[in-house]
C-alpha cells in the first residue's frame, strides 16, 4: 500500500478529543488556506511547521542560561515563503542541490527538467514539493508527518511520486526527520531539508563566529561557479575546507581558495567519514560561543553540504528580524551534487513500489 492512501486521517489530539495546535498562516497565491502547526516537548521546546513546503519555521531551544532561543531563519506568515528565494527551512525534492544541464537518464530516457540556475537544475525546478501545500496526516504533540503527490513529469522526473515526511521533537531536543517515498515509475529520489541555522538567534546577526566540525576528510570539488562537481573526492586537507577540527565558520571564509571564490564563501558537498554504507551517525556539530548552545547532526546519507549564506540578500524575517548575507547556514544532508549523472558518486535511484526511506536528526544541547 502507498504510503498517501488517501483516507482522511484522524490524529491522535482528533480521537481524544484534544484541539491540535494549528493557527492561520495566511491565504498563498492561489487562494489556499495555508496553516502553521506546533509540536513540543516535555522540555519545553518547541518546533513550528507550515504545511507550505513543509517547511520548517521556528526551533526553540533553551540556551546556557536557560532562556528560549529560536535558532531558526524564517518568515511570519506564508507570503514570506512565497517571495522566498533562499528556501528557508523548506524540505527539497524530488532532487535537492543541482543536476548538470537539467537533464537526468532513467532507463535510457533521457528526461529535461526545470532550468532554473545558470542552465542547470537547482532544489527541483521552480515547482518544487517547497512550492506545494501538503496535507498533515498525524499531528501528536510531538510529532507531524506531512504528506504530497508530485504528478508524473510534474518537475520533469518520471512518475507518480508520493512523499512524506516526519519531524519529531524528542525530550532531549532532538529535532528528527524521517522521510518516505515511493513512485510508480523508476525515478530520482534526494530528499533534503534546507533550514537555515544561527545558533545565537534567528535576528542576532551574522554566524562568522559560530564554530562547526565536519567529520568529512574528503568533499567534491565545483568546476566553477555554477557549483557543478567535477566528479572528483578530494581531500580537504590543506584547504580551507578542512573542518575535520572545530574552527570559526568565518576563519578561512577569505581564504584564497578556489574553491572559495567560486562559492562566495561555503557552499559545498562533504564527503562525510563513514563506518559503512547507510550508517546513521554524526555528520556535524556546531556551536555558538555565544549563547552556549551547539547542534549535532546525525543522518544516513552519504553526503553534507554545507552553505555559509552567502546569497541571502537583506530581507524582513520574522518577528521583525533584518536577514543578511551570513545571517544563517545551512547543513543539508544528501547524495552528492548531480550523483544523478556521474558514475563515481552513489545514485539516488528509486525503483517503482519501492520505498525511500531516510532520516536526519539535529541534535541540540548547551555547553556551560
Amino acid at each position: 500500500m502507498l504510503i498517501m492512501d488517501k483516507i482522511k486521517y484522524q490524529t491522535r489530539e482528533e480521537k481524544k478529543g484534544i484541539k491540535m495546535k494549528k493557527e492561520s498562516f495566511g491565504t498563498g497565491r492561489n487562494g489556499e488556506a495555508v496553516s502553521v502547526y506546533m509540536i513540543e516537548n516535555k522540555s519545553g521546546g518547541q518546533v513550528r511547521v507550515t504545511d507550505y513546503g513543509a517547511s520548517l519555521v521556528s526551533v526553540i531551544v533553551p540556551d546556557r542560561d536557560g532562556n528560549l532561543q529560536d535558532v531558526l531563519l524564517g518568515y511570519d506568515n506564508v507570503t514570506g515563503y512565497e517571495n522566498n528565494t533562499c528556501y528557508f527551512g523548506a524540505v527539497i525534492g524530488r532532487n535537492g542541490n543541482r543536476i548538470a544541464d537539467a537533464k537526468v537518464t532513467v532507463n535510457g530516457t533521457v528526461y529535461e527538467l526545470d532550468k532554473n540556475d545558470n542552465g542547470n537544475n537547482l532544489h527541483s525546478g521552480r515547482k518544487g514539493m517547497d512550492t506545494l501545500v501538503w496535507d498533515v496526516r498525524e499531528h501528536t504533540e510531538n510529532s507531524i508527518t506531512l504528506s504530497c503527490r508530485s504528478a508524473d513529469l510534474e518537475q520533469g522526473f518520471p512518475g507518480n511520486m508520493d512523499a512524506q515526511i516526519t519531524y519529531t521533537l524528542t525530550d532531549d531536543y532532538a529535532l528528527e526527520l524521517s522521510y518516505e517515498a515511493v513512485s510508480d515509475k523508476d525515478t530520482v529520489a534526494n530528499f533534503t531539508n534546507h533550514a537555515y541555522f544561527n545558533l545565537s538567534g534567528h535576528a542576532s546577526g551574522d554566524v562568522l563566529g559560530q564554530e562547526l566540525m565536519l567529520r568529512a576528510s574528503h568533499f567534491t570539488p565545483v568546476i566553477n561557479a555554477e557549483a557543478i562537481p567535477t566528479g572528483e573526492i578530494a581531500p580537504v586537507a590543506g584547504t580551507a575546507l578542512d573542518f575535520t577540527q572545530a574552527k570559526a565558520i568565518g576563519r578561512d571564509m577569505e581564504a584564497d581558495d578556489i574553491q572559495i571564490g567560486y562559492g562566495g564563501g561555503f557552499d559545498h558537498n562533504f564527503v562525510l567519514d563513514k563506518t559503512h554504507k547507510g550508517a546513521f551517525e554524526l555528520a556535524a556539530e556546531a556551536y555558538s560561543p555565544v549563547t552556549g548552545i551547539e547542534m549535532k547532526a546525525y543522518t544516513d546519507l552519504p553526503g553534507i553540504q554545507f552553505y555559509s549564506g552567502n546569497f541571502i540578500t537583506e530581507q524582513a524575517g520574522k518577528q521583525g528580524a533584518v536577514y543578511q548575507k551570513r545571517h544563517g547556514f545551512c547543513l543539508e544532508t544528501q547524495y552528492y551534487p548531480n550523483s544523478v549523472n556521474e558514475p563515481g558518486f552513489e545514485a539516488p535511484f528509486l525503483k517503482a513500489g519501492e520505498t525511500y526511506r531516510t532520516k536526519t536528526s539535529y541534535q541540540f544541547g548547551v555547553r556551560q
